[in-house]
């Protein structure tokens, strides 16, 4: 995975319509002036390093999926399935 250098822009929250009583706009969220050249400053060596990083080791995909191809590493469905609706939330926790 790849970080682009790209700023994001400025989010404004917009009241909901309907329902309860709408809160008021918010206004714009900008930074400080200077803050974007030091954060670039800051960030502009991990950036670097990530781009000289592969989008993901080829290599070691390969040897995985032999593995799993020999069945050589075990593979659990349900246990993947249920890790995966952990971290999503199953939207009926209390």
């Amino acid at each position: 995975m790849k970080i682009s250098s790209a700023s994001t822009p400025s989010v404004s929250i917009a009241p909901q319509v309907g329902g309860a009583a709408a809160a008021p706009a918010a206004a714009p969220v900008s930074a400080p002036a200077g803050t974007d050249a030091l954060e670039s400053a800051v960030l502009q060596p991990a950036q670097k390093a990530l781009g000289a990083l592969p989008d993901f080791d080829a290599a070691r995909v390969a040897e995985l999926r032999d593995a799993l191809a020999k069945g050589e590493l075990p593979f659990d469905a349900g246990r993947l399935a249920g890790l995966i609706q952990r971290f999503h939330g199953s939207g009926s926790k209390a």
